[in-house]
């Protein structure tokens, strides 16, 4: 028997029905994703936060101050939703029946969404707090990894949790604009809801442009998981570039293996596969400066197809793409607008080495590199693929790279031509490399001159000997001290320093204090200048000591 068609006004019924089911199912959504998100900031506020601060203030392994940076204002947050917007959609939710609406609630709370401004405009500052922090105190790194190691956590990381307030308003425009969508215009709610999506839409301005940069942190954060969180590379002002499996020829016969590589603004990683079922899955065996790479289309060997050599300060690379288009991709490195450094990262020009002021020796920015040097020694232009081939302000480098031949010896200064110092050896790796590097606030004794910060590196290569330089960017040290002689120790009474957490280095005729951040900093610093200076006086006092054992 056929089906006969629905009378007009039953079809009616059932078509109204299924918008309004349509609307309450958003409207649930709504709810049970404000739900999981308070979740999340009580994790974010009531344990984390709560955590760090009960740390601090007990036993001061670090400033209050820093943790209060690190999360900003997410208290306020966390009460705003878990005391107002979460109870009021659920009770909405319980009555839909008699009053199916929330637009009338979103309008009356979405003004208050504009505390947000603060939390991600504080977001680049807090991810930079947390990196330093990771490697500068033991007990802050190991509060966040008991706790990232709880199911609440959901294996992720708390940078990883800490996005979640900046993506949080977009994600309500997203809903609010589905759920006008499927409001007729002549319901109740319309005028409301429209309303509510105006004032949300304002907050998420706020927003916006950060999730940009957050989107590159999570990528970022991938990739710090990938390598096991051995690798410092979450920063904001890193970018990652490109990602993927690679095949790495022997120069002796010819055999691939499989490799990773991973490009940023600054460097390529080289990595080899590590045989784990979960946690880390790649080593870096390599690191290459992008800084003076090239990437070269060759053949390698003989009848075998898609490679190419990549060729840089620290290592060459024979490699070979699975497909001519992926072999395409990786040789198109670095044609694309640079990270550019953080000019407050540097104080010295990074080619010339010399130190920046604000009238004769200004900071620039090189167009291809990102690096910041000054005048003379980006006096010369390139074209710039990324730029549609206009004429850009380059370094030295960058020019002989991009033009294929160093500019003439008439146009280059007296600063670019200088012979190299004892001191150039670069802060950032230097630091990739060292026994321990951080800031110290510091003053020699009798110098007449007040406390200054800098930042202090011990290197792996040179473990006696203590380089200060004026920024973790920059490429020449400021000084250098060989720690032959040296006692260290805390201060006395007598030398009156009024700043905690300090301790000294003394010689014959000279006196270093320095004042670290936190009491842990301090205790390391001590720990590794003491291990030098007996390690050097072994190394010159006990041979002496055999040769008088022998003589006698």
């Amino acid at each position: 028997m056929a089906l006969q068609p629905l009378p007009k006004a039953e079809r009616q019924d059932s078509t109204e029905l299924s918008v309004q089911q349509r609307v309450f199912n958003i409207a649930n959504e709504l709810l049970h994703t404000e739900k999981a998100y308070v979740s999340r900031l009580h994790l974010l506020d009531q344990v984390f936060c709560a955590q760090l601060m009960e740390e601090a203030r007990a036993r001061s392994s670090f400033p209050c101050e820093m943790v209060m940076g690190i999360f900003s204002n997410i208290c306020s947050i966390y009460c705003f939703h878990q005391q107002f917007l979460l109870p009021a959609l659920e009770k909405r939710m319980e009555e839909w029946d008699l009053n199916p609406r929330i637009g009338d609630i979103l309008q009356k709370l979405a003004p208050f969404l504009k505390m947000y401004g603060e939390y991600v405009k504080n977001f680049d500052r807090a991810m930079e707090l947390v990196n330093t922090w990771m490697q500068r105190s033991s007990q802050f790194k190991a509060i966040i990894h008991n706790i990232q190691k709880e199911e609440m956590c959901g294996n992720l990381t708390l940078q990883h949790h800490m996005l979640e307030p900046v993506q949080r308003i977009p994600r309500y425009e997203l809903l609010l604009k589905d759920y006008l969508h499927r409001l007729p215009e002549d319901a109740d709610d319309f005028k409301d809801a429209q309303k509510s999506l105006e004032l949300i839409a304002t907050a998420a301005e706020h927003s916006n442009a950060a999730i940009r940069k957050m989107e590159r942190m999570r990528k970022l954060l991938k990739v710090y998981e990938l390598l096991g969180g051995e690798e410092d590379i979450v920063n904001p002002t890193n970018e990652l570039i490109k990602e993927g499996h690679i095949l790495k020829l022997s120069a002796k016969n010819g055999t691939s293996q499989d490799r990773y590589l991973i490009l940023f603004n600054d460097r390529l990683l080289y990595c080899v596969p590590k045989l784990r079922l979960i946690g880390q899955k790649f080593g870096v065996r390599a690191r290459i400066d992008v800084d003076g790479m090239e990437v070269q289309h060759v053949f390698i060997f003989m009848n075998v197809p898609r490679t190419f050599l990549v060729s840089g300060k620290q290592r060459s690379l024979e490699l070979q793409a699975r497909t001519e288009e992926e072999k395409r991709d990786w040789i198109q490195l670095g044609k694309r607008a640079p990270t550019p450094i953080r000019e407050k990262e540097v104080t010295l020009c990074m080619k010339c080495q010399e130190p920046f002021n604000s009238i004769t020796k200004r900071r620039h920015h090189c167009k291809a590199c990102g690096h910041v040097v000054c005048g003379k020694c980006s006096e010369f232009r390139a074209r710039l693929l990324y730029d549609n081939n206009r004429a850009n302000r380059v370094c030295i480098d960058c020019y002989t790279m991009l033009v294929g031949v160093p500019p003439s010896p008439a146009s280059l200064s007296n600063s670019t031509q200088r012979r190299r110092s004892i001191l150039e050896k670069q802060a950032s790796v230097a630091a990739e490399n060292s026994v321990l590097c951080s800031f110290l606030h510091h003053v020699e004794k009798g110098s007449g001159r007040g406390w200054q910060k800098a930042w202090f590196v011990i290197p792996d290569s040179e473990p006696l000997v203590l380089y200060i330089y004026g920024a973790p960017q920059d490429v020449k040290a400021q000084r250098s001290i060989p720690l032959i002689g040296f006692e260290v120790s805390l201060p006395e009474s007598s030398d009156r320093l009024e700043r905690r957490n300090a301790f000294k280095m003394s010689q014959s005729h000279l006196t270093v204090y320095f004042s670290a951040d936190c009491e842990e900093l301090q205790r390391r610093w001590m720990e590794v200048l003491s291990r030098a200076a007996v390690s050097m006086l072994k190394r010159l006092i006990l041979p002496n000591l055999e040769v008088l054992w022998f003589l006698d």
